[in-house]
């Protein structure tokens, strides 16, 4: 199996676990719903770069981009769905702690958002698993420069800790080979996951008469042998530090996610685009400067996409259920009495090795979220069939009759700000659709900012605020009822005017022109009228 590549730096009990993921992504009746955690969301650049409101889905994806590139994927949930028989779903739910690869020369740099690290904390994230024992990954560019640097023989060990284990090593075998004879051995202990290729290199680099082998997950067995003896084994296939197999080895979770991309199942997601930024940058490739490429590269990944949070603001507009906001949320409307049953609707059972997630809720887990993230498809799906409870048992529908009632939904993905509601990976987005700007006049308050005309007007709602002029702004929300709240409400006050933006009016750069206009036409005039009518002698 291709996925059994990451086992050489997975614990026994995740090998299992990674194999198991890998067979049952590939299975035949299989969709993949995944849930990923990050150590923040969006740096803490200036104002003006923050991700607003104004920009462009172009304009957020250039801003995103940036934090994507400074923050780092913590945890990667991964629930596989299988139609066993009939409506049933039988789910096998996976819960991967990752760590960006220190493996050789790769050394990634690490920001951490205090308010993303308090959040997942309040909900029992383990920091030590993330730090400790996290599975390490890297993309192809990171797979690349490692593979120039195996074959040029340029190796560096950049991680303190592995320097330490690597010098510990060197002193134990320079001590034992000194009076150890041809064929004697000796063990090295206590060295775990990519360090442990990573001795053996530099052992066999700086000893020619030493050749090494692993023995279980955590030790390496040293032989003395002649240099004769060493030049056969080298060229032996059953060398463990084959270039091919330190890479395999080395790119750890990325095997897993190369295996999702070739089974080519759906991948579905809950307001997923932030986890499609982290999957092609972490994953895949550097995410390049054009968003038109992102969105065909994810494609070509991911021909099947299905954003739940799309799918259920559609559901929501048609069935009077209670609002609200989070996946957890949806999840048990979905399964409440609000939502009434009938014998074709879609049976989720957990696996056995996944039934904690049945007797205990995990919100902001991965793992579970992906578990909440499939049902609520089927679930939602099931809805948008129109099913009624008069439908007999023999009508049960397969995950294609499904996938038939989410046609208008496939590759749409909620984008998170901007005027339009998703963005379209298979096909040109939809045309810009957002309430009308709206513009602040403030009289008798001077020296206003942004700041301060956001916090004014955010206990009616949300707007994003942008300077227009010394005493002007544009106000941008995300609803139009929001537009006409605050028209309504700031109607009479005495220090802010908010009307409805005009370009022609408001705009600075139409006024200049019209200024610049009226000038040269009063000129025009001038001259005009001082210049008089020509005269005509007799």
């Amino acid at each position: 199996m291709r996925c059994l590549g990451c086992v050489l730096v997975l614990s026994r009990r995740c090998k299992r676990r990674a194999k198991s993921a890998f067979q049952r992504s590939c299975g035949s009746g299989a969709k993949k719903c995944l849930d990923m955690e990050f150590t923040g969301l969006h740096s803490a650049f200036p104002q003006n770069k923050r991700p607003s409101l104004f920009d462009s889905p172009a304009e957020w994806y250039l801003k995103a981009r940036r934090s994507v590139q400074r923050f780092t994927v913590s945890q990667f949930g991964l629930a596989i769905f299988s139609n066993e028989n009939s409506n049933k779903y039988v789910v096998h739910s996976y819960n991967f702690f990752l760590f960006p690869s220190t493996f050789g020369v790769t050394d990634a740099e690490l920001t951490l958002s205090a308010s993303s690290i308090q959040f997942l904390s309040h909900y029992g994230f383990d920091y030590n698993k993330f730090l400790k024992d996290g599975i390490p990954y890297m993309n192809e560019l990171q797979e690349k420069t490692l593979s120039q640097h195996l074959l040029a023989g340029s190796w560096k060990v950049c991680s303190v800790l592995d320097r330490e284990r690597m010098k510990k090593a060197i002193d134990e075998v320079t001590c034992w080979i000194a009076a150890a004879e041809e064929e004697e051995t000796m063990i090295l202990q206590d060295l775990s996951g990519i360090s442990m290729f990573e001795v053996q290199l530099v052992l066999r680099r700086a000893l020619q008469n030493v050749w090494t082998q692993p023995l279980g997950d955590s030790e390496v067995m040293v032989k003395k042998v002649s240099p004769q003896h060493r030049r056969l084994l080298e060229n032996s296939s059953y060398d463990c530090c084959q270039k091919e197999l330190i890479l395999m080895s080395a790119r750890g979770f990325t095997n897993l996610f190369q295996a999702l991309v070739k089974a080519k199942k759906p991948l579905v997601g809950h307001n997923m685009l932030m986890d499609l930024l982290h999957l092609h940058d972490k994953f895949y490739k550097p995410l390049p400067e054009s968003y038109e490429e992102f969105k065909r590269n994810i494609h070509s990944l991911f021909p099947v996409l299905i954003d739940t949070k799309t799918v259920t603001k559609s559901i929501w507009k048609k069935y009077p259920f209670p609002r609200v906001s989070n996946l957890l949320e949806v999840y048990e409307v979905l399964c409440s009495d609000l939502n009434p049953t009938d014998p074709t609707c879609p049976v989720i059972v957990l696996a056995s090795d996944c039934s904690r997630y049945a007797e205990k809720k995990s919100p902001h887990e991965a793992g579970y979220d992906a578990f909440l993230c499939g049902s609520v498809l089927l679930k939602g799906a099931h809805l948008l069939l129109g099913r009624s409870t008069s439908v007999t048992a023999e009508a049960d529908l397969s995950f294609s009759e499904y996938l038939s009632a989410l046609v208008k939904y496939l590759n749409k993905v909620h984008f998170i700000q901007g005027g339009v509601s998703s963005i379209n990976f298979s096909g040109v987005d939809a045309p810009c659709r957002r309430p009308p700007l709206l513009v602040v006049h403030v009289h008798g308050w001077r020296g206003l900012n942004e700041r301060q005309i956001y916090q004014e007007l955010k206990a009616l709602c949300r707007f994003d605020v942008k300077l227009l002029s010394e005493n002007q702004f544009i106000l941008l929300s995300s609803k139009f009822k929001y537009a006409r709240l605050a028209l309504q409400e700031y109607k009479d006050h005495p220090n802010l005017q908010i009307s409805l933006y005009h370009h022609w009016r408001h705009s600075p750069h139409v006024n200049c022109l019209l200024q610049v206009s009226s000038i040269v036409a009063l000129w025009s005039l001038l001259a005009f009228v001082l210049g008089g009518a020509p005269c005509h002698s007799v």
